[in-house]
Parts: structure tokens; C-alpha cells; sequence
């Protein structure tokens, strides 16, 4: 029997390099591809990375109800089609999506046979310095990501599962236990 699987966790703690480590090991497994309307990147495609709409395109899949979930960042929509998902698992795909708490519980609601898993950072200390070891954001935006962190280690008490990734190894162990 297939399964979906709804990985989310704080921005920095680690959630994309363990997802890529387990579809490394474990072939059977697929990760969602989510819209989007921003830019296509270099060397990013259509189909494979994400399915880029138009604003127009996207507002319409919203007025039909044909999202799972979705949400805006930073200018740009994100989401998930529920026909996509619903395709993956009836040609018998191990599905994942990777997204933030509150579109994973939107999917919970929707598809309660849903698994979701909680990607958690040892301490709130520890995910600070990584975001801020990344030099990548300015001090601003870094205070706006660690409130709503804060926000989303709340909602992760909804969850079925939590992995603390305090190494890959330990998290990847973890997940592997819960996923197979």
C-alpha cells in the first residue's frame, strides 16, 4: 500500500539535506513537486523542480479548490495540486511532501491517512546559530524567521512524529524507522 508522507521543520534545521539522504537510499520513494509562481532559476525545469504558473494561473487553481495547501513567501505562491498527489499514490508512488506546518496540517485535514513528521532542531539555540551561520539573510529577516519558528514548533504537537536532527545519521535512522 502507498503512503504520504508530510515532512515539515524551521527553516535551517535540515529537512531538504535528510529528505535528499533518504530518496538517495530508498528509491521507492518520490518527493512532490509543488507550483509555484516564481521565477524559474538556472537550470531549474518546468515539471521536475516545481510546475511554474502564472499569478493568474495559480489564482485560478485556487478559486477551483485544486490545492492540498498552499501559501505566499516573500511575493510568491506555493503549492500543492491535489490531482498531482492523488495520481502519484494510485500508480503506487511513496509520496513525500515537504512543506511548512501549517499546509501539513491543511493536508492532514484533506488526506487524514496522511503521515506527518516533524523535523525538529536540538534546541531553539542550535537552530539560531545554524540560520545565522549561513550569513545569508539580514537581521531582520533572521528575527522574522526565528518567530515564526517559534509558531511552527507549536503546531508540530499536531504531528504524528518528530525527528530531532541532531545528526544527519541519527535523523536519517529515525526516519527510516517511522517511514518503512
Amino acid at each position: 500500500m502507498t503512503k504520504l508522507f508530510v515532512i515539515s521543520g524551521s527553516s535551517g534545521v535540515g529537512k531538504g539535506t535528510l529528505i535528499k539522504a533518504f530518496l538517495e537510499k530508498h528509491k521507492d520513494f518520490k518527493l512532490s513537486i509543488s507550483c509555484t509562481t516564481r521565477s524559474k532559476r538556472e537550470g531549474e525545469i518546468d515539471g521536475v523542480n516545481y510546475f511554474f504558473l502564472t499569478q493568474e494561473d495559480f489564482g485560478n487553481c485556487i478559486k477551483n479548490n485544486e490545492f492540498l495547501e498552499w501559501a505566499e513567501f516573500s511575493g510568491n505562491c506555493y503549492g500543492t495540486k491535489k490531482e498531482y498527489v492523488e495520481k502519484c499514490l494510485k500508480r503506487g508512488e511513496n509520496l513525500i511532501l515537504e512543506i511548512d506546518t501549517k499546509g501539513a496540517l491543511n493536508v492532514k485535514k484533506l488526506m487524514p491517512e496522511a503521515h506527518l513528521i516533524f523535523i525538529a532542531p536540538p534546541s531553539f539555540e542550535e537552530l539560531e546559530a545554524r540560520l545565522r551561520g549561513r550569513h545569508t539573510e539580514t537581521e531582520e529577516a533572521i528575527q522574522k524567521r526565528l518567530a515564526s519558528i517559534k509558531l511552527e514548533i507549536e503546531n508540530s504537537k499536531y504531528f504524528d512524529y518528530k525527528v530531532v536532527n541532531d545528526t544527519i545519521e541519527n535523523a536519517l535512522a529515525q526516519l527510516e524507522k517511522i517511514m518503512l
